[in-house]
């Protein structure tokens, strides 16, 4: 699973990173959600004025979510022969 991260600027001025963000095609059936949950969670974070500055999506994911559908996003294929 390939994984990305996102920086931007709150409207309080301070840099914000939100990290393991889970990168998917359009045709995914779990696209749409991961993107509402994705600005669902953005949105928070702009209106909260607190210090923290570093997120992660895979937490935030893991304690909103139920964990057969956190385990469908962040699936990882196995490697064969260990490539």
């Amino acid at each position: 699973m390939l994984t990305k991260t996102i920086e931007f600027k709150s409207k309080y001025g301070r840099k914000v990173k939100i990290l393991e963000v889970p990168v998917m095609k359009k045709d995914n059936p779990r696209y749409l959600r991961v993107n509402l949950r994705l600005h669902q969670f953005i949105t928070k974070i702009i209106n909260q004025n607190e210090p923290k500055t570093i997120f992660s999506f895979r937490e935030h994911l893991k304690r909103t979510t139920k964990w057969s559908e956190y385990e469908e996003i962040y699936q990882s294929d196995e490697l064969k022969n260990n490539a």
